[in-house]
């Protein structure tokens, strides 16, 4: 994966965090992240995030779930391996009914788990780059995308303007690599670059 420069500053407070934010994206810059030590309710509206569609996979997932439990049950009930249970149809919807549900809902648990680790990047050994170690304690770091166009003095003093405590640049990978990060060393620098 290709290296990118990122502009990385840190905020305080949520309360400064959110006007900046629609600065920053009034003027034109991309923001790549933002990051927080806490879940800050109406921050995806304000970075222009469109709504998640897992619920439209949850429910892809459990009417799979459903159609593979009646479509086995009655394949190997009513047609490969009839068997007469007290004289019952072999075809007995009603007596299906709690393997069906089970079968839903273990196939769209497990599906929503896995997309979602998928989308997230998140899986046992699965590195991504940590811009700033507080922003998980008790900083909000907002990280901006530069472009070849992006003067960074001016956007480092546009963000200290609009209550950034602290900036940086920073030269990362933009993805996510397998390792550990016990084992392996990171296959960037996080060096601040002159501007």
């Amino acid at each position: 994966m290709a290296k990118k420069k990122f502009v990385v500053a840190c905020f305080e407070d949520e309360a400064v965090l959110f006007p900046a934010v629609k600065k920053v994206r009034s003027t034109g810059y991309k923001i790549h992240d933002v990051y927080t030590p806490f879940a800050v309710h109406g921050l995806d509206k304000a970075l222009g995030l469109r709504d998640t569609s897992l619920h439209t996979a949850g429910f892809i997932y459990g009417i799979t779930g459903t159609s593979t439990a009646l479509g086995s049950i009655s394949w190997i009930l009513a047609k490969d391996w009839p068997l007469n249970f007290g004289g019952k149809p072999h075809f007995a919807l009603p007596a299906w009914i709690p393997i069906t549900f089970e079968l839903t809902v273990l196939f769209a648990a497990v599906g929503m788990v896995l997309t979602f680790c998928y989308i997230c990047q998140m899986a046992p050994f699965v590195k991504k780059h940590h811009f700033h170690p507080r922003s998980t304690d008790d900083l909000f770091v907002m990280v901006i995308e530069c472009t070849e166009k992006t003067n960074v003095s001016d956007l480092q003093a546009f963000l200290t303007n609009n209550g950034a405590i602290e900036t940086e640049v920073q030269v990362a990978e933009d993805g996510w690599w397998l390792g550990r990060y016990d084992k392996n060393e990171v296959p960037f620098e996080n060096k601040t670059v002159a501007a």
